[in-house]
């Protein structure tokens, strides 16, 4: 059997060294067939980007060193001759940023500076036909004496001296170009790390002449300070596109074959709860990561790609995230599915004060997976759920807790006006959860415990009293309601309340059930609307609802 790849992201040393290798080079043949002059293929970590860049780089690239060999048996060669010609025809200059992430702009800009200064040794051979002020600057970035300017006209610069030295245009791979981005967003440097990144990729892709093609990698599509300005030839192909769906990860042919080949067949089906559920676009794809893992470790289950990088952005993100957002993971963590709407070129500051951005970062970031997809007014909305047994349990280990960490204090304005819009089902969830944090258990006790709930209730409704009438205890129909909130006569659209409280009566035998459908009967068996209807409020806008409560357990319906 052939050696796994753990830890190996070089194209070469794994084909010169015999390790297995899964065949991606259609990769290759598609990013030849697109005409795209820069394409950006934003992918999860650790789903095979480096490999394919590096791929990406032994094939095209004009070097002193023949690479030819490398293809040989591999389905590219099997294309045609039009597209063997294209092998070993262009400069290239490849830049990682995979591993720029500190916790300052200085020690950052020193890692950037160092990366570049690596591919000018790389290619120093250039430097023959420079002139004495060209080699000057060439040395100057190569010793880290450069100013911060020049190394933003890096790219451009370079790629002019390859022109010149090859009498060809370059192709330029950026691996992980947002890596440095997601540390200055946490560390507080995001003005100078985007400063640097858009003077980069302004001079060396969007206005270079000496450019073929340009592939850049990331999760994200970051829009932050138009990173991406005016790049009119700018083509992203993300996991909901459907352009190289297949190129990053394994696809169910690929991971099948993967386990006949290591004798673990029978492992298969199990193999797919853990590690398969991501579709991109409509391929489904394995977490290469994961699998290569299990592979090596004969088969053992385990979550092995929760600890592949830092989770700093993430739980960053928690921080500002909307109270509702902890009720979708929730949800999500039971196995259901929740819709969103999913815009690809976001921001940080948008994702921190919208949910719906968040889930955007979540999706592109591997921790959901796209289902059904449906279009409304031109907003791609789709179906999101957890794709596998690993991924449930980074949420049940770790996000939860995250979220416990940093979640602010319930904003009761916010709950209530779930409430008052008529979604009684959020306002549901919101209420449960925040009883269950601010209420001891001995809190609803005594001869009358109604009371305490009554009153704790009428104290989160207690600010409505501009818009709404509040009333308690009054007689409607046969009977006295508990609570009932009236909106006045210039609130348009809002509804009308109808609340009453029970608790369980454990000497009857009772249940929270039947307790709630006890006090729901009630509320239409007394007829507490009666008031409401005679003050013309149609019946479609009046909500019932019965708070039921055991001790400290408390469930609301609506009837």
């Amino acid at each position: 059997m052939k050696k796994i790849p753990i830890g190996v992201s070089d194209f070469k040393r794994i084909i010169e060294d015999d390790y297995y290798y899964i065949d991606k080079t259609n990769f290759i043949k598609e990013l030849i067939d697109s005409g795209s002059a820069i394409t950006l293929l934003p992918r999860p970590r650790r789903f095979g980007k480096t490999l394919n860049m590096s791929m990406i780089k032994y094939f095209f690239e004009k070097s002193k060193e023949d690479n030819m060999n490398l293809f040989d048996n591999l389905y590219i060669y099997k294309c045609g001759e039009q597209y063997k010609r294209e092998q070993g025809k262009y400069p290239v200059i490849y830049l990682t940023f995979k591993d720029v992430k500190e916790l300052d702009w200085e020690s950052t800009f020193i890692k950037l500076k160092r990366v570049i200064s690596e591919e000018y040794r790389r290619l120093k051979y250039v430097k023959e036909v420079l002139d004495e002020s060209e080699k000057r600057y060439y040395d100057e970035i190569i010793d880290g004496t450069a100013l911060g300017p020049q190394y933003e006209d890096s790219i451009n610069m370079l790629s002019g001296y390859l022109a010149k030295y090859y009498k060809q245009k370059t192709i330029v791979i950026i691996d992980e170009y947002d890596t440095p981005i997601n540390a200055g967003h946490i560390n507080g440097y995001t003005k100078e790390i985007t400063n640097f990144t858009k003077g980069l990729f302004s001079g060396g892709l969007k206005d270079n002449i000496n450019l073929h093609k340009g592939i850049i990698t990331g999760i994200l599509r970051i829009s932050k300070e138009s990173i991406f300005s005016d790049m009119n030839n700018l083509e992203v192909c993300t996991i909901i596109d459907e352009s190289y769906s297949d190129k990053f990860g394994f696809t169910e042919n690929e991971a099948e074959r993967l386990l006949e080949d290591y004798g673990l067949e029978e492992k298969l089906e199990e193999m797919k709860l853990w590690y398969n559920g991501y579709r991109f676009w409509e391929t489904v794809i394995y977490n290469p990561w994961s699998l290569v893992y299990f592979v090596k470790n004969k088969g053992r289950f385990e979550p092995y790609w929760v600890n592949t990088s830092s989770n700093d952005i993430i739980k960053t993100l928690f921080k500002n995230a909307p109270n509702e957002v902890k009720r979708d993971l929730e949800l999500l963590i039971k196995g259901r599915s929740i819709k969103k709407e999913i815009t690809p070129n976001i921001t940080y500051e948008i994702i921190e004060k919208s949910g719906q951005s968040l889930w955007t970062f979540f999706l592109f970031s591997g921790y959901l997976k796209q289902e059904n997809e449906e279009t409304i007014n031109s907003r791609r909305i789709f179906e999101l759920k957890i794709p596998n047994k690993e991924v449930l349990y980074i949420y049940q280990s770790t996000i939860i807790k995250w979220f416990d960490e940093n979640a602010s204090n319930y904003d009761l304005e916010q709950m209530i006006k779930f409430l008052l819009n008529g979604d009684v089902e959020t306002f549901t969830y919101m209420f449960k959860d925040l009883i269950a944090k601010t209420i001891s258990y001995f809190d609803p006790t005594g001869k009358e415990p109604e009371m305490f709930y009554h009153a704790f209730v009428l104290g989160m409704l207690v600010h409505l009293n501009n818009n709404y009438e509040i009333k308690s205890n009054r007689e409607s129909g046969y009977g006295r309601y508990d609570v009932m909130l009236i909106p006045i006569k210039n609130i348009i659209d809002k509804k009308s309340i109808i609340i009453e409280f029970k608790k369980v009566n454990k000497m009857a035998k009772e249940t929270i059930e039947i307790a709630i459908e006890k006090a729901l009967k009630q509320i239409e068996e007394k007829k507490y609307e009666e008031e409401l209807l005679s003050k013309g409020i149609p019946q479609k806008d009046i909500i019932k609802i019965a708070i039921v409560f055991d001790g400290k357990e408390v469930e609301l319906k609506q009837g």
